[in-house]
């Protein structure tokens, strides 16, 4: 009797193994996968090791702790985004995604009506935006309206006012990011609109300023 318990558990271990890699192909987000993941492999494991399969008890205890791993990546970065959102909007948490590049004094980034294909990060140096006539440091995001445009083009001419390190991430691995967590699309949402608004708060303090009042009290432009 004891042996049949026991090999009934084994199997409802296999059976629940496959039920969980099978509920994983209906998974639309990353982090409800890797839980999934996660819960598949203890399941294996108990019946690999219940049946003596060491191949399968190998390969899910190989597998157990990457998926541990990009969990705990993932709601990392979730984290990061979400004091973000409510913080100063830095995206210094995209530095691990990205590949490093240095420019130098006077090179061009981009033109304007340039294909969009990168979002940029500036880890160094500074870069003059032509047509707003905006210069922008270290630690600003440049190319993430470009991500969002129906065009995919360029808003503006960047070249580079010193030499400059920049980090950068292609639109399709933004767009992989975002697709993998509800969460992180929708903070990316509001850090891009959030910049906006900023972006039209100075332009508009910017006219204000070129106002003078005229003797009757009336805002007049020179």
């Amino acid at each position: 009797m004891p042996g049949l318990v026991s090999v009934d558990w084994i199997e409802l271990a296999g059976y629940t193994a496959s039920a969980l890699v099978f509920l994983a192909f209906y998974m639309k987000t990353m982090i409800p996968l890797r839980i999934v993941g996660i819960a598949s492999n203890l399941a294996f494991m108990t019946y690999g090791i219940g049946q003596h399969l060491y191949p399968v008890l190998i390969l899910h205890g190989v597998l157990l702790p990457l998926n541990c791993i990009r969990l705990l990546q993932m709601r990392a970065l979730i984290r990061k985004v979400r004091d973000a959102a409510h913080g100063d909007l830095s995206m210094e948490w995209l530095t691990p995604f990205m590949r490093r590049r240095a420019w130098k004094k006077g090179n061009v980034l981009f033109r304007r009506g340039d294909r969009a294909n990168d979002l940029f990060l500036i880890l160094s140096g500074s870069i003059r935006l032509l047509e707003i006539g905006v210069t922008v440091r270290a630690g600003s995001v440049l190319g993430e309206i470009g991500l969002f445009a129906p065009t995919k083009q360029r808003m503006d001419t960047a070249v580079c006012e010193s030499d400059v390190e920049l980090g950068i991430i292609d639109n399709d691995k933004v767009w992989q990011l975002y697709h993998q967590n509800p969460k992180f699309g929708r903070y990316l949402i509001t850090l891009v609109t959030q910049r906006l608004l900023d972006d039209y708060s100075r332009l508009r303090d910017e006219r204000a300023s070129t106002r003078h009042p005229d003797p009757l009290g009336h805002p007049t432009t020179p």
